[in-house]
């Protein structure tokens, strides 16, 4: 074989394996960028030099991301956040699974660069930039990092669910604006999302899945082992992001911290115990917003969690029990409230066997529950700072509850009518037992049908009280007639104390038992 026809084939050769050499090069960047495992991402308003060097040294992409790193760091302990920003984002350009710029870029969106305006409406762009950075693109370059859904399920717990920002009430609004438009303004239905029939529910499907990036049968998985949640405040979101990731950390045991499990677990007792307190949304078409009200349904499934996060810290075992003693404590006195009085007291009895040795009032450890009777201690939560013959602070407690009662009624909140008044009736009970046969005329509350009426004028009133449909609205569940003008006679007195009502005495004749 002469020189030049076997140069000829060692060419052939080159060029055939330089040809397959590029096609197996193709398929192995299909199934990096398919796994998430690498992004080469032009930089986008980056200054000319760092583009060019970028190009030019390419696989030291990490170092020249490092270089920028060191820089945003300086940047942000001057408080210079934008910049940092800009940093930030050609990071993970360059480095996409560098997580720590991911989660430091999305607290400063949410917390540090917010806080900045005044104006609440800008606020809310800058929380939900956070928000979208970590959801819709750190999560999608680093789905097996627990810190990822940490950071996520703590904006929608801390951020939009707590009240330490000022515009915590429009970042919740906004929520709940955003997740009507994927239930359709209504009650949350999971099934008419998971299996969508009509044009307008498929939309619906689509939005959650693709905006969202939640996935319905998932919710309902959650919802099943936690709820029944709603969906529509930001706790249901912190539990959904908590649970995936305790999901992935399942499936990869061998690639997780256990710390990072138990963060996932404290967000997911602290956002029930939240959603205990404030987790129902109650329509209210006279203010044409919503109210908050306690969703008492997720008692056992709160216990549970609680009682997982203890087993499964065994450092922090102690704290999450008492924690736990007092979550109890709380749903107790909230169902009695609420009239639900065989729930309250299962739990009562509850609390008691497990917690037998502690007191179940602040501060004095010899009211254990085998001595204090479930009255006793829902009585005695409402007069924890009070003292017995603080005549004034009792009266004050009493109308308190008589016009959330009534409230509650306008907005066709029966049991919690009837749970209220039943209390401000026990409370004004054992407040007149302890007062002396001396002191009745000095310290005495007037009869509780005359504070039940000063309530019902106040709120009737045409000139300073409700507005005129709510208005209506009470004196028409009351079978009253609305007061032409403002009355300033009292009703006369009576001595009788009625006796509490039950959930079988419909509202408008236990209202009218009192008179």
């Amino acid at each position: 074989m002469n020189s030049k026809v076997k140069t000829t084939s060692l060419l052939l050769l080159a060029a055939l394996l330089l040809f397959g050499s590029s096609r197996l090069q193709i398929s192995l960047n299909h199934e990096r960028d398919k796994l998430g495992f690498t992004r080469v991402a032009a930089l986008e308003n980056a200054p000319p030099l760092l583009a060019f060097t970028t190009v030019a040294l390419g696989g030291f992409r990490g170092l020249i991301s490092n270089i920028l790193w060191i820089r945003a760091i300086r940047l942000q302990d001057a408080d210079k956040y934008f910049e940092m920003m800009q940093l930030s984002r050609w990071i993970t350009d360059l480095e996409p699974h560098f997580v720590q710029v991911w989660l430091e870029q999305a607290w400063n969106m949410a917390y540090n660069i917010s806080v900045k305006f005044n104006n609440y409406e800008d606020r809310w762009r800058w929380v939900q930039a956070g928000i979208s950075l970590l959801r819709d693109e750190g999560l999608k370059y680093n789905p097996n990092n627990l810190l990822m859904y940490q950071q996520l399920a703590w904006i929608f717990q801390h951020k939009l669910g707590e009240n330490l920002d000022d515009a915590n009430m429009l970042y919740k609004q906004r929520w709940a604006d955003d997740m009507a438009q994927v239930f359709g303004k209504k009650t949350p239905n999971l099934d008419e999302l998971i299996n969508p029939k009509t044009p307008d529910e498929k939309r619906r499907a689509k939005l959650l899945r693709d905006t969202y990036k939640m996935d319905p049968v998932f919710m309902k998985k959650v919802d099943e082992k936690y709820g029944p949640l709603e969906w529509r405040l930001p706790e249901a979101s912190a539990i959904y992001w908590a649970s995936l990731g305790l999901r992935w950390a399942k499936e990869h045991p061998t690639k997780i911290k256990k710390k990072d499990l138990i963060t996932l677990h404290r967000v997911i007792y602290q956002c029930l115990q939240q959603s205990f307190r404030r987790g129902r949304l109650i329509a209210n078409p006279f203010a044409k917003r919503f109210e908050f009200g306690p969703n008492l349904d997720i008692v056992g499934k709160a216990k549970d969690a609680y009682e997982q996060a203890a087993k499964e810290d065994k450092n922090d075992r102690t704290n999450i029990l008492q924690a736990e003693r007092n979550f109890l404590r709380d749903a107790v006195y909230f169902l009695y409230a609420d009239d639900r009085l065989q729930e309250a007291a299962h739990w009562y009895k509850y609390l008691g066997t497990k917690f037998p040795n502690h007191g179940v009032l602040d501060g004095r450890p010899d009211t254990l529950p085998s001595k204090v009777t479930l009255e006793q201690y829902a009585i005695a939560r409402v007069q924890e700072d009070v003292r017995e013959t603080d005549r004034k602070r009792i009266e004050a407690i009493i109308e308190g509850l008589l016009t959330r009662a009534y409230m509650g009624l306008i907005l066709d909140q029966d049991q919690e009518y009837l749970g209220r008044r039943n209390l401000a009736i026990e409370i004004y009970r054992t407040y007149q037992s302890k007062v002396p046969k001396s002191r009745l005329a000095a310290i005495s509350l007037p009869p509780f049908a005359d504070i039940d009426q000063s309530i019902r004028d106040r709120l009737l009133d045409p000139v300073h009280g409700l507005q005129p449909l709510p208005r209506a609205v009470l004196a028409t569940k009351l079978r009253i007639p609305l007061p032409p003008a403002p009355t300033n006679s009292a009703p006369a007195a009576t001595n009788s104390v009625p006796a509490p009502t039950t959930t079988n005495t419909p509202p408008t004749e236990a209202a009218s038992s009192v008179d």
